[in-house]
């Protein structure tokens, strides 16, 4: 034991190197959906993360003997608490922590209320070596008075060389990978978790300089290449004019529920029969990234895509925007209204709406909101719309009023007295309790509607209801294709993506539409529904009524779907055969997807639209 302990004190550094290698390249192969399709992907698996962990935990060889143990301690429990808080973000949102999100994590969904539901007994793997690693160095010191360091010029040789080695073999995988950073899934695979954070933190310092250096110069040759085709007016045009504008947003609702039953009973009976009544899109789909229901919000009210991480409304809400709100009230003197029950600064509303135009935001301190009506994140659906419907009654017309709901948020809680329909019976929990939150929150709607009705306020408004985001995460995925009778396939999961969109207008004649499109093309729609030409604005949105069938829905990793093809997890499938075809065959979608990305991060991160009319 002694001749052990002696060999650890003599190569403590080294071992604990590895051990931390080893544990992050475990953590990446078998919790991460890691593909490994060539020599490349297992060589990168493999080296990825080494050179970056010795040049981290190297920092400690700088400092005093007497400070450098508590640096190396320091040091390793901060690389262990990053993958875990990796693994646990993952979990729920097959995503990456990003420098925005650790800034922003009281707005991050999911991870407060519902971290007993991404736990896994696995866990014990990434924290008891830390324990270990603790009592070794303390051990070292206390017998040596020193943490030997091994030879400076071969440590640091062997971490740079490692590193260099990585992002040359990922560059000549894919010589996009560090201009297109958003896909994140590919970054963390290319180049590892910890190289992946600090090309990140790059990013993250960058931006900020973009606004310093726009000059009216930049804007106007973004704003040249920014007016897509597919804006032009429908028959359409004009059908809402003057109307009241009612936008309700359906937290993590998904269209699978649209039209589906549970032992023969229907999960939304009255969006269902509301679909017959309205302009139903039934292949629409989710384009939010890290900021979730705000960036649905974001991009119905601008047209512009979400930021690649963060969210716009906590990191650009001082920006100039060219909102849905602003056109409203310049071309038909709307008054612009919100209401949302959670706390005013949550996503840090309170600032956003004032930059795009919003006159009153109703949030949870002007409800009543107890013990026994909240649920989550705040007051449930049914007494929210309820207290909304009396603030409504003294709004000046026309008006746009948003809704935003929050009863079916994961984990999906709800009270036995408030479950209209019995949970699924799914292996999985999660998706057996969203099927009882979907249904109360189509209650909600039902008993909304026919409040407004009563009151008078119902005729002469355009409502539209859309989910704002993905309910079901990948990692709960197998109980909706349970639900459904599907297999689990990457395909079927891109089809989980859709998200219901109904336009209703009363007394228009209902029409299924089945235009692939996506969530920011309900802004050029509006736009053309309400009268005002979509053409004579910033806009990256498609309407929704003449969109071109050859424009790509983007989404905000890189990927894209048109009708016939789709790009996911990096492999072009055929949509007809759902079979896997050559990437050439989405390579013109996928530049397309590049080129906007492109445009609209330079649009919010320059805060161009302060120097265009």
């Amino acid at each position: 034991m002694k001749k052990i302990l002696n060999f650890i004190s003599n190569n403590l550094v080294a071992i604990s190197v590895v051990i931390l290698w080893l544990k992050t390249v475990i953590v990446t192969w078998t919790q991460f959906d890691v593909s490994l399709n060539a020599w490349q992907d297992v060589l990168l698996l493999i080296i990825g993360p080494l050179g970056i962990i010795m040049l981290l935990m190297g920092i400690s060889f700088l400092l005093s003997k007497q400070v450098r143990p508590v640096v190396f301690i320091v040091g390793y429990v901060l690389i262990s608490g990053l993958l875990y808080a990796n693994l646990l973000y993952y979990r729920f949102y097959i995503d990456f922590v990003t420098v925005s999100v650790l800034l922003q994590l009281s707005n991050v969904g999911g991870l407060g209320p519902s971290t007993a539901e991404l736990i896994s007994p696995f866990d014990l793997f990434i924290i008891a070596d830390i324990g270990l690693v603790i009592y070794l160095v303390i051990h070292t010191y206390r017998k040596t008075k020193e943490i030997r360091m091994p030879k400076k010029r071969n440590y640091a040789t062997t971490s740079l060389v490692s590193i260099a080695l990585t992002f040359s073999i990922a560059l000549w995988n894919n010589p996009y990978l560090l201009t297109t950073g958003y896909d994140r899934e590919q970054l963390v695979q290319q180049i590892g978790l910890y190289n992946y954070q600090i090309v990140n933190l790059i990013d993250g310092i960058h931006a900020p300089l973009m606004k310093v250096a726009a000059d009216e110069k930049d804007a106007i040759k973004t704003a040249e290449n920014v007016q897509p085709d597919g804006v032009n007016r429908s028959e359409n045009f004009g059908l809402a004019k003057g109307k009241n504008l009612v936008l309700v947003s359906l937290e993590s609702t998904q269209n699978f529920v649209i039209n589906e039953k549970i032992n023969g009973e229907e999960i939304t009976p009255f969006l269902n029969e509301l679909a017959k009544e309205s302009y139903y899109f039934s292949n629409i789909y989710d384009q939010t990234a890290q900021g979730k229901t705000s960036d649905a919000e974001f991009m119905i009210d601008t047209g512009l895509y979400p930021l690649p991480s963060g969210s716009v409304n906590v990191r650009r809400p001082e920006n100039h925007f060219e909102s849905l709100p602003k056109v409203l009230k310049r071309t038909g003197d709307y008054k612009i209204f919100a209401f949302h029950g959670n706390d005013a600064s949550f996503w840090n509303r309170d600032q956003m709406y004032q930059s795009l135009g919003y006159d009153r935001y109703f949030s949870k301190k002007d409800y009543e909101v107890s013990e026994e009506n909240s649920v989550n994140y705040g007051i449930k659906d049914i007494p929210f719309l309820k207290q909304s419907i009396k603030k409504m009654d003294n709004l000046q017309e026309p008006y746009m009023a948003k809704f935003v709901l929050m009863t079916n948020h994961f984990p999906f809680l709800l009270e036995d007295k408030d479950q209209f329909i019995p949970p699924a019976e799914t292996s999985v929990d999660v998706v057996n309790r969203y099927i009882t939150t979907v249904s109360y929150q189509d209650k909600a709607l039902e008993q909304f509607i026919s409040s407004l009705k009563e009151k008078g306020m119902y005729e002469d408004s355009i409502f539209v209801f859309y989910g704002d985001h993905y309910g079901i995460s990948r990692k709960y995925e197998l109980g909706v294709h349970e639900l459904l009778g599907q297999e689990q396939s990457s395909f079927n999961h891109l089809e989980l993506q859709k998200i219901p969109l109904l336009i209703h207008i009363p007394g228009q004649k209902g029409e299924e539409i089945k235009t692939v499109a996506g969530e920011i093309d309900i802004h050029a729609t509006l736009l053309d529904l309400l009268g005002i030409p979509a053409d004579q604005h910033i806009t990256l949105s498609r309407n929704l009524f003449t969109r071109n069938e050859e424009q790509p829905v983007i989404f905000r990793n890189g990927d894209i779907v048109t009708e016939k093809y789709a790009y996911i997890d990096r492999k072009c499938y055929n949509k007809e055969s759902n079979e896997v075809i050559e990437t050439s065959a989405c390579e013109k979608y996928l530049e397309i997807g590049r080129q906007e990305l492109k445009l609209s991060d330079e649009l919010i991160l320059g805060d161009l639209l302060r120097f265009v009319e």
